[in-house]
Parts: structure tokens; C-alpha cells; sequence
């Protein structure tokens, strides 16, 4: 058993050799916390919990780091138009984006650690740098010296003669326009933090690289991120890193975007849509689905009708499960293992639309099962299931997303005795047929968000989606 993983610095599908054995570290960056999330900036989260899930599986210890920017020039500026405290937005937001992880069944991270917490460990990186050559003070600000690093732009794979480097306002006294901020130098009526190069707040990229250094250590797995932090945030936090003296990440691993008529999701594009706003209308099990499913590297194009599609392909996987359950008198447990032709294809690079395949096979195989009245067989089928779908965070049995507590399984007991006691009255009006008080029977059902479906073993009922 080998994972590979496609790594952007090798630019090809690598063998994951983990630095300690048995163990992995995974750095994601993590919300920068100026607005509520929208899908989009979900989905990174979603993609690498799906990845932390299957290291678990396949039995390594896993350590998940995910930041929280909740420093910027985003978050100032907000702060200024809105006449509002930078602290009380980044938080205010913060709590939004672990609402949005948390209703997708995103597992939390072994840790979470705000860059505002961190301010000492980038003063010790910064006076390294400093000592080392490869960074400077100027006017207040410390700036990192791209030509004092050989390998800078690796990552990006640009030249340094045609690169074009993102500048901040008040970033004065630069010795090369392409170096970039480590440390901004204090503006009035900004927030700042005694360095002692004077006061003033962290650059965007000198956060990251301390918080892994801190929780990480000098050496870890895995980065993660989306494909528009390779440059510069990226690239720069592995100067920086490395500069420093650390060996920094060794793999490299980049999720695509959530578009909108071509166009990366952004607010800036107003073409965002809030996660807030979207569980009010589609139920998170069926969001997750649809984002996590295709292949992490794939672009998504939004749609409602791709939307709807997702929630009809999760529909047929439930409508299996829920008929075997009730076919077996009561909860079927995932199997220990999942088919190896689901393993196979997410050891490949997370081959997550393939592993689905997988699924919708076994699936097929269930109903054929359940046609056939071969409990047994259906039964080892939705056990196989409930693995695969486990490990993609998909169980609609999970604790998460059945709600796991007694008195929600008591109250679906209790439906389920009254809709008996209705669906009893229209058999005995079909029996001495009544088609017409059957069909009111089932219609009101309807209007009451049931869907009936007369079977082999009789009707059975499920709520509408």
C-alpha cells in the first residue's frame, strides 16, 4: 500500500514517504477572516478532510494544522469602512467559517492558531532572517531579499527578471521592488505590535511560515492550500522557511477552485455564495457531496442544476441504505475494510470520482440484491458502503449527520409508527380497491413532504429531498 500524492513543487504524482513513519503533518492555510465563508473557500477545507480522513484509515497518526489569518490589510480595511473594532470582524467571521466547516462535516483540526497569537515567534524568525542576510529594516518595515535565496519562484516557476511582486501600501524603502514585507510598519489608527524594529503588524506570509515552524516543527508532510496561494503566499512562506534554516514542507499540494461562469468564486467578483445561505436551501450532507466528490484538482463550475444532479446521484445511495435497514430490522455496520477497488483509486492521488464509482457499483449490486430478495447480499453490500462513504465524511447513518442522539432516533420511531398507521388504512383500501381514497391517502402523504414507494415487501416511506 502506497499513497500518492500529485506534489506542485515535483510537479508530478509522488510516493508519499512520511518524514516519521506511521505519521503525517499537514499544514493547511486556512480562512482569512475579513467575510463569511462562500462554497468556495470551503471546499479547500472539505478536500483536505477528506485527505486527513484517508490517512486515518489507511492507519497513519495524523496532525492537521489549519490557520486563521485574522490579521490583514482586508481585515483593516473592513475595519475602517465599517467603523468597527478589526478584532471583532476577524472573530465575527472566524466563528462563520467554523459554522460553515462544521455543517459540511468537516473533522476539526488537531490545532487552529490565529497568526495574532504568534506575533513573538515571527519576531524570532524575522531576527534570523536578519542575522542570515536574507532580511532587511527599512522605514519601520522588515522585507525579505529575494536574491538572497537561489531557489525563489521554484515553486511558481517564474523568472525573477519578469516577476511582478503584490505591494501594500506604505511599503517604502525597498532596496528591489520584488522583495517583499515580512513586517509593516505602523499606521495610525491600525493595529501594531512592538518589534524591535519598531511598531507595526505581520506580513500575510511570514504567519504561516511561523505557525508551522511552531506546531510543525523545522520539517513536515504535507502544505496544502488553493491553487491561487502558489503565488505569492506560497512561494514566499518557503523562502522565508527555508531561509530561516528549516527543510519546511515536503510535499506540495494544491486544490482547485469553485467557478462561476468561468471565473474563480470571489467576492470581489460579487459572484460568491455564502455557505450561510446555501444550507438554508440544500442540505449540507448534499453540499458535501457535490463539492468533495469530484477530484480535488478539478475545477467545479456552480450550477443549480449540477447541484440538483449531486442531490439526485446521493438520493439513490441513501434510498439504498435506508431500504436494507429496513429490510434488515435495524442498523447494518460499515464493513472493517473498504473494496479494494475504492482503496486503489484513493491511494491514486485521492482518485475521490473514482472511488464514487466504486460506490454507485456496489450500490447497483444492493438493489439488484434487494430485487432478488437476497437480504444477505444486500445487506454486506450496504456494510461495504457505509466504509467507502465513511472515509469521503458521506455517511448518512454517522453520528454527524443522523444527529446520533436517542431522542432523534425515538422521534423517527415515532413517524414511522404513525405513517404506518396511515399506510395500513391505504392497503385496506387498496385491497377491496379503492383507488381513489389509496391515492388521497398518498397524496396527502406527499403534501406532508413524504414520498411513497410501494415495494415487494410492501410501501415504504422517505422524506422528500
Amino acid at each position: 500500500m502506497t499513497i500518492r500524492l500529485y506534489d506542485t513543487n515535483a510537479r508530478q504524482i509522488r510516493d508519499f514517504a512520511p518524514l516519521t513513519a506511521g505519521c503525517v503533518s499537514i499544514y493547511l492555510c486556512g480562512a482569512t477572516v475579513q467575510a463569511a465563508p462562500h462554497i468556495g473557500h470551503i471546499r479547500s477545507g472539505l478536500n483536505f478532510d477528506i485527505m486527513r480522513r484517508w490517512f486515518a484509515y489507511r492507519g497513519y497518526a495524523v496532525t492537521f494544522i489549519r490557520n486563521v489569518t485574522d490579521i490583514d490589510d482586508k481585515i483593516i480595511a473592513k475595519s475602517a469602512d465599517q467603523g468597527r473594532p478589526w478584532w471583532a470582524i476577524g472573530y465575527e467571521n472566524e466563528r462563520a467559517f467554523d459554522d460553515g466547516y462544521t455543517a459540511l462535516g468537516c473533522l476539526p483540526p488537531t490545532y487552529e492558531p490565529r497568526a495574532t497569537g504568534h506575533v513573538p515567534e515571527m519576531i524570532e524568525m524575522m531576527r534570523g532572517l536578519i542575522e542570515r542576510g536574507h532580511a532587511y529594516e527599512a522605514d519601520g518595515n522588515v522585507y525579505f531579499d529575494v536574491r538572497s535565496y537561489p531557489d525563489y519562484l521554484e515553486l511558481s516557476n517564474q523568472e525573477l527578471d519578469n516577476l511582478r511582486q503584490p505591494e501594500g501600501e506604505g511599503e517604502t524603502g525597498k532596496r528591489d521592488k520584488r522583495d517583499f514585507a515580512l513586517w509593516k510598519a505602523v499606521k495610525p489608527g491600525e493595529p501594531s505590535w512592538e518589534t524591535p524594529w519598531g511598531r507595526g503588524r505581520p506580513g500575510w506570509h511570514l504567519e504561516c511560515s511561523a505557525m508551522a515552524h511552531k506546531y510543525l516543527g523545522t520539517a513536515f508532510d504535507i502544505h496544502g492550500g488553493g491553487l491561487d496561494l502558489i503565488f505569492p503566499h506560497h512561494e514566499n512562506e518557503i523562502a522565508q522557511a527555508k531561509a530561516y534554516g528549516d527543510d519546511f514542507a515536503q510535499y506540495w499540494v494544491h486544490n482547485a477552485w469553485v467557478t462561476m461562469s468561468g471565473e474563480k468564486m470571489s467576492k470581489s467578483l460579487g459572484n460568491s455564495v455564502l455557505v450561510s445561505e446555501m444550507v438554508k436551501t440544500w442540505r449540507p450532507i448534499v453540499l458535501r457531496y457535490y463539492l468533495g466528490t469530484p477530484h480535488y484538482r478539478s475545477m467545479i463550475e456552480y450550477s443549480e442544476e449540477s447541484l440538483r444532479e449531486a442531490e439526485q446521484a446521493f438520493a439513490r445511495i441513501e434510498g439504498f441504505a435506508q431500504r436494507v435497514v429496513e429490510l434488515a430490522g435495524g442498523v447494518v455496520e460499515p464493513s472493517s475494510e473498504v473494496p479494494p477497488a475504492f482503496a486503489e483509486a484513493m491511494d491514486d492521488d485521492l482518485g475521490v470520482p473514482q472511488a464514487l464509482a466504486v460506490v454507485h457499483t456496489t450500490v447497483r449490486q444492493g438493489n439488484s440484491a434487494l430485487a432478488a430478495d437476497d437480504k444477505e447480499a444486500a445487506v454486506a453490500r450496504l456494510a461495504e458502503v457505509r466504509a467507502m462513504l465513511g472515509v469521503l465524511g458521506l455517511d448518512p447513518f454517522a453520528a454527524h449527520w443522523s444527529g446520533g442522539a436517542e431522542q432523534g432516533e425515538d422521534l423517527h420511531g415515532v413517524v414511522d409508527a404513525l405513517v404506518r398507521l396511515v399506510l395500513d388504512q391505504r392497503e385496506s383500501a387498496r385491497s377491496r380497491k379503492d383507488w381513489a381514497t389509496a391515492d388521497a391517502i398518498r397524496d396527502q402523504l406527499g403534501q406532508s413532504g413524504l414520498a411513497i414507494e410501494d415495494g415487494p415487501q410492501g410501501p415504504r416511506w422517505t422524506l422528500k429531498s
